[in-house]
């Protein structure tokens, strides 16, 4: 019977241990493969965060030379005026924004005198070597540094590359990183290594050559902020690209305050201008949120335990009869069967929290939190170090509904559920550095019980911004639409009633005086048809369903400018479009042709008096995918600071003009213009007036642009 006993308990604990270290190592292979994940996550957002930070840049240089090509003369003066936006937007590394020209080695000393006359008197050309030059003729300083212009940039390999690259291409290009000449006199040990973006400057209908615009960027000052937001502290990241020997160097790298063995790698290649560098990753998969967790040791754990306990169980019942057995199989089963639930519950439970699209936060009674799920730290935020109650409000940055009044303590929800009283959709303000424009949320909490008849608390935030944003909006809509009706009407009412009195005198005077105020009458219905039109116009662009497909944008322009160019301006002149190259989009058809209606029917009502209405429409294909469409007029123009909030609805430009309007046409094209994905935006013309420009999906690769036209 012992010999029995011996081997059914044997055998019993080898069972159960070899579940319970199969479930253990299930639970941890799923663990790595959520660790994967993670990587894969962070390193595409890693990406995009360098991706679009060096976008910016690009985009900032081929603005600043579009707008030196548009000059006729370029003088220093004006290259000051163009360039000067550029010190306030704080470009990270940005050392100098320069105006470089080419010269043969005969063509010195004339290049020089025509600088010297358009504004820079003391320029002295340095050349460097024999054949081809490029002279700084204008610098703008975007740091402490103010380098003498006249440096002759070829004398650098990487620098003269870029701009041969530029010119050939006509686009922007990235030099091979090396160390700036203006650099040269630093210690080595202090230089950095950097690059130089430069783009080619035409002037021009026949797009003459005039030279480049260079932006100067140190390497580590430029990425070291993109890199720290982007990794997060639990990523190691090294961006990197060729130097003119072609042998990869760091331009920029962040080391990750975390310990422990990088086990998870990632290298992705980011496009930079006509260039590519390389992103390298590097994490420990313990330290990633989600993967890694106690739950394979304390399932491990918990089945060694119950199979000691069966174990022992079993060589105590074994010498019983057959029913004792049995009972054990039994009981045997039935642990099995409530260790798989309680494995399915657990992982179903983690499953609903990390899924759920609601906040929920779990307070001990010390006020810090036990858990919280990804969704409650986006919309919190996620601070430096957990705090306790005494820190929440400075520490997340809560604040009352009107952004500035810091919420008490004492009454935020979690607070009152510590207290034991429940508090159900309190609104508050939330502003930090992960929310630095402020989100609005709704907390509801309640008070519970946790281990050792303690009590915590448990909250559930919801972020409301967009719905707050509705009802502010309808609110003002509300308002706009009631004081806007309101004049009409009262107009419509005052004239009928003198119509009444006039029809009631036969005299002729009587009839003209009740036709007049009938024409008062009807201007005034035609005001709220007009009004009613645009806002059904509105509620269309947001609601309406869309018919997606591949659509020519000449065809489009070509329409609404046939239909246009029989509208007078200001000046009751026929307006001068011109039309460029255009791509096929992708689209609906109908919204898209209302946004250039809108654009160019702003474009020739706001014309100033005496003048012609000119309009050009051009586009152009980004990296993104996307065709960027440009409508410039010369019109009245915005006055500053009031760009963006042209496109609010009900939002009138406080230009001085009485011209009329409802204020929604620019609302109308933002919503259709966001509904396929792009954005719009108002910017100033430098000859004077407004440049709109808007983005729309391109239609599919391979299809032809239209050949350059001129519309009267």
């Amino acid at each position: 019977m012992s010999g029995k006993r011996a081997v059914i308990s044997t055998l019993v604990a080898a069972v159960g241990c070899a579940v319970t270290l199969s479930v253990g190592l299930v639970l941890k292979r799923h663990e790595a493969a959520g660790g994967e994940v993670q990587m894969d996550r962070r390193t595409d957002a890693a990406a995009e965060a360098v991706r679009t930070e060096t976008q910016r840049y690009v985009d900032t240089l081929l603005t600043t030379a579009a707008a030196a090509g548009a000059q006729d003369v370029l003088t220093r003066i004006e290259y000051t005026a163009l360039t000067a936006p550029l010190r306030s937007m704080k470009l990270a590394g940005a050392t100098t924004i320069a105006l470089v020209v080419p010269a043969r080695d005969g063509e010195v000393a004339e290049v020089q005198q025509r600088w010297r006359e358009r504004g820079q008197p003391d320029l002295t050309l340095k050349p460097y070597g024999h054949g081809e030059h490029a002279f700084t003729v204008y610098l703008t300083p975007l740091d402490d540094n103010a380098p003498e212009p006249g440096l002759d940039m070829s004398q650098a390999r990487a620098p003269a590359t870029a701009m041969d690259d530029a010119r050939r291409s006509g686009e922007v290009a990235v030099s091979d990183t090396y160390h700036l000449l203006v650099d040269q006199s630093m210690p080595v040990e202090q230089r950095q290594n950097s690059f130089v973006l430069t783009a080619p400057v035409y002037q021009g209908a026949d797009r003459r050559f005039l030279g480049w615009v260079m932006l100067g960027v140190r390497g580590r000052d430029f990425m070291g902020a993109t890199l720290e937001r982007a990794g997060q502290r639990l990523l190691d990241l090294a961006l990197r690209a060729d130097d003119a020997d072609r042998r990869e160097v760091t331009v920029a790298a962040l080391q990750a305050p975390v310990e422990g063995e990088r086990d998870l790698h990632r290298t992705v290649v980011v496009p930079v201008a006509d260039g590519n560098w390389t992103l390298y990753l590097a994490a420990v998969s313990d330290r990633l949120p989600g993967a890694a967790s106690g739950l394979p040791a304390a399932v491990a754990g918990g089945g060694l335990c119950l199979t000691l306990l069966l174990t022992l169980l079993v060589r105590v019942l074994v010498a019983g009869r057959e029913r004792a057995e049995g009972k054990v199989r039994l009981a045997t089963a039935e642990l099995l069967a409530s260790e798989q639930t309680s494995r399915r519950q657990a992982e179903l439970l983690l499953a609903v929290m990390e899924g759920i699209s609601d906040g929920v936060g779990v307070v001990g009674p010390d006020g810090r939190f036990l858990l919280h799920n990804p969704a409650a730290r986006r919309i919190l935020g996620r601070p430096e170090r957990a705090p306790g109650p005494g820190g929440w409000t400075d520490r997340f940055g809560l604040y009352r509904l009107d952004g500035m009044t810091e919420y008490p303590v004492d009454e935020l929800p979690l607070t009152r559920a510590l207290a034991g009283e429940s508090s159900d959709q309190v609104e508050m303000m939330v502003r930090n550095a992960d929310h630095p424009e402020g989100r609005v949320i709704s907390v509801s909490a309640r008070p519970i019980e946790t281990t050792a008849g303690e009590h915590g608390a448990v909250a559930v935030f919801h972020d409301i911004t967009d719905r707050k944003h509705v009802e502010n909006e309808l609110r003002g809509f509300a308002g706009v639409v009631a004081h806007d009706l309101k004049a009409p009407l009262a107009a419509v009412r005052g004239y009928a009633e003198l119509i009444v009195e006039a029809l009631a005198d036969p005299e002729p005077a009587a009839v003209e005086d009740a036709l007049r105020s009938a024409g008062k009458v009807m201007a005034g219905a035609d005001r709220m048809q007009t009004l009613i039109t645009e806002l059904l116009d509105y509620t269309a662009a947001r609601d309406a369903a869309m018919r997606i497909e591949d659509a020519g944008l000449r065809e489009l322009v070509d329409d609404v400018v046939t239909a246009r160019a029989d509208a007078p301006g200001a000046a009751g002149q026929r307006p001068d479009v011109f039309v460029g190259a255009l791509p096929p989009i992708r689209g609906d058809r109908v919204l898209l042709r209302q946004v250039l209606d809108n654009l160019l029917g702003n474009a020739i009502k706001y014309t100033p008096p005496g003048q012609s209405p000119r309009i050009d429409v051009t586009a152009r294909l980004d990296d993104a995918g996307m065709v960027r469409v440009q409508v410039a007029d010369r019109g009245i123009g915005i006055p500053d600071g009031e760009h963006a909030a042209v496109f609010d609805s009900f939002h009138r430009a406080s230009n001085g003009t009485s011209m009329p309007g409802t204020g929604l046409g620019l609302a109308i094209c933002r919503r259709i213009v966001e509904r396929h994905g792009g954005h719009i935006e108002a910017l100033p013309n430098p000859g004077g007036g407004t440049i709109f420009v808007f983005t729309v999906p391109a239609a599919g690769a391979g299809q032809a642009l239209c050949e350059n036209v001129h519309i009267f």
